[in-house]
């Protein structure tokens, strides 16, 4: 008890012997180089969706923010502690990012809690809650459709929330600026977990595309 897991270690050495040593290269490359990735990813912490395995990507290639249900707040500077905000300022301006990818997934937990938070299992500090909260807005127009079952509501305000917080991407004023002048791209996307199914939203239409 307390230690270490076994299976990570194992799994380390796995990836020590096989993979590193492999691209050894690669990693010396960006330990004397830096990062200067293109793109960035704001995921969910989900265990079944890794962006960097849905995309083929290389230690390098990709710059994640993963939280519960792969929110963007609004931009806001009264709090203490912003750590999307931080890492998107890091990103954009820093960095330079090319493209900002809001990327979802089926069977959203978050989804869920933001749905039915009564049933989610919480501290007195409701911090799940208080996340969530950021799709009140479009919860409150999805909870209008009584006819509709609880999953067909979370799969609705899965979709919903990509577009809300590519919304609030808008919100801050230097991705705002970036994008107007055309350097800097924003994008949503949903994995299906199940059939493996990316889609990606076309903003025009508003729907999500198979790709």
């Amino acid at each position: 008890m307390g230690g270490f897991p076994n299976q990570l270690i194992e799994r380390y050495r796995n990836f020590k012997s096989s993979v590193f040593e492999r691209h050894s290269e690669h990693y010396s490359g960006l330990a004397i180089g830096g990062q200067s990735p293109e793109i960035m990813i704001i995921s969910c912490c989900d265990s079944r969706v890794d962006p960097e395995t849905i995309f083929s990507a290389r230690p390098g290639d990709l710059f994640v923010v993963r939280n519960v249900a792969n929110l963007v707040p609004p931009y806001e500077t009264q709090g203490s502690y912003h750590g999307v905000s931080a890492a998107i300022e890091f990103a954009v301006l820093n960095l330079q990012i090319n493209h900002l990818i809001i990327l979802g997934h089926s069977g959203c937990g978050g989804i869920s809690v933001a749905l039915d938070s009564d049933n989610a299992i919480q501290t007195e500090a409701n911090f799940i809650s208080k996340w969530m909260s950021i799709l009140d807005e479009p919860k409150a127009k999805i909870m209008e459709n009584t006819a509709q079952t609880h999953d067909h509501q979370c799969h609705e305000l899965g979709l919903e929330g990509i577009k809300h917080s590519i919304k609030n991407l808008r919100t801050f004023p230097f991705v705002r600026l970036l994008e107007k002048r055309g350097k800097l791209r924003l994008h949503g996307a949903i994995f299906d977990i199940e059939h493996g199914q990316l889609s990606v939203l076309n903003e025009t239409s508003g729907e999500f595309l198979g790709v």
